[in-house]
């Protein structure tokens, strides 16, 4: 994804703006004069902005600039943060204990700056008593209100409710 820039000979606009190691502009010059300014100071001519007018080129060392923006992309990488989304799922019938060891998963993934589906599952009899399934949402939705913000509200969808969880700002 690396920028490609137009160096010395390969620049085709006749004329160019000009401007120096130290940023200073030496106004538009003709491109056979800039290239042999360039290559008196022991730099290259390396095109800077093609699509102004006239094209605007700077006198620099060209693999100190490749250096330059390899360095700047690695650290926008370095910086991007992948937003994983992670899932547990707890039963109707989940004891208090359980409860608790899920609640520590949450926390984990929150603290490693993941999103988490909390989904409660039904089967069959179960789904006669979705009020059992709630109540065990309610509960861990309060144990992670401290460290968590709900998303989205607990919906049922399919054999489950279903909700959405990241952290507190």
């Amino acid at each position: 994804m690396e920028k490609e820039y137009r160096i010395n000979e390969k620049i085709r606009a006749p004329k160019v703006r000009v401007v120096d190691e130290e940023g200073k502009q030496l106004g538009i010059l003709d491109i056979n004069q800039a290239i042999a300014i360039a290559k008196e100071r022991g730099y290259d001519l390396v095109e800077i902005s093609p699509n102004a007018d006239p094209p605007v080129c700077k006198i620099i060392d060209y693999g100190k600039l490749r250096y330059q923006m390899s360095k700047k992309s690695q650290e926008a990488k370095k910086k991007q943060t992948i937003i994983q989304i992670k899932e547990i799922k707890l039963r109707p019938k989940t004891d208090i204990h359980d409860i608790e060891v899920k609640v520590n998963h949450i926390k984990r993934f929150i603290e490693d700056k993941n999103k988490v589906k909390i989904s409660v599952v039904f089967r069959g009899r179960e789904l006669a008593h979705k009020e059992f399934g709630l109540k065990v949402m309610d509960e861990v939705l309060t144990r992670i209100s401290d460290f968590a913000k709900v998303d989205s509200e607990p919906k049922f969808d399919g054999k489950s409710y279903v909700v959405m969880v990241s952290a507190k700002k």
